[in-house]
């Protein structure tokens, strides 16, 4: 009787009314299927939640990675227009496969190899930028001094026109434009050469159909620079000096 009493005194707490005790009884078995039941349909909802969401993974995959597969398909025309999708900037592996002006130009990439200049040799670089030139073992020693002022391109851009001036297979030309335009001078290149834009603007053109003068200009502008520049500082610089001086003590004359 007590025990009633407590129960009702539950459920009027609860706002449930009074029950009677057979009814708590009810509700404990019939809680005990429910329960179970709404596992089970919760396990289900989940199943199929997972399999949906594999659904709209599988294509969202598939669209990322269709972007990798045509960012060919998005290069523009000309390798040398620098803009944003261009190959150029994509394709540097494949570029370099085919080689640079580099390694090409006087034999080697190496200064240090060439052959010891004689003293007749130097003492006529000092008369004229164009004797300098004009002397194989002279372009690699200023070539040389070049690379201390770290503006080594100027002679490697010249060297690479000179040869390209000489060049007649009308396809190696295309070829060999390209190589240059790209090593020295689109602004992408870390050995871009200082020309102006007129010169710029008119490669741009020359490149729409290459020929062995496309880059005259330019490879006059890049000579002048270093005559009226970088010669003048080479032949005051203690390296021409030094070189002077000790071939002048190996000399018999002296």
């Amino acid at each position: 009787m007590w025990q009633q009493i407590q129960g009702g005194l539950q459920s009027c707490q609860r706002g449930e009314g009074y029950r009677s005790p057979g009814t708590y009884d009810n509700d404990i078995q019939d809680n005990e299927p429910m329960g179970s039941e709404r596992m089970e349909m919760r396990k289900r909802q989940m199943s199929v939640q997972q399999e949906s969401a594999a659904v709209v993974t599988a294509p969202a995959q598939q669209d990322q990675a269709a972007p990798a597969n045509q960012r060919g398909s998005n290069a523009c025309c000309f390798c040398w227009c620098c803009c944003c999708s261009c190959s150029w900037n994509e394709d540097r592996e494949d570029r370099s496969l085919h080689g640079s002006y580099d390694a090409k130009t006087e034999g080697n990439g190496d200064c240090e190899d060439s052959p010891k200049p004689t003293l007749e040799e130097v003492r006529t670089w000092g008369q004229s930028f164009d004797k300098l030139m004009a002397c194989p073992v002279g372009r690699n020693a200023f070539r040389q001094f070049l690379r201390t002022e770290f503006s080594e391109e100027n002679m490697l851009f010249w060297l690479a026109c000179e040869e390209f001036s000489m060049e007649s297979n009308n396809s190696a030309i295309e070829e060999k434009a390209r190589l240059i335009y790209e090593d020295y001078v689109s602004i992408l290149s870390p050995k871009e050469v200082s020309l102006d834009s007129h010169v710029r603007e008119v490669i741009n053109k020359n490149m729409l159909e290459p020929t062995c003068h496309t880059f005259d200009d330019a490879q006059l502008q890049i000579y002048t620079l270093m005559q009226r520049d970088s010669y003048p500082r080479y032949m005051n610089s203690q390296v021409y000096k030094n070189l002077l001086n000790s071939l002048s003590e190996q000399s018999p004359e002296s």
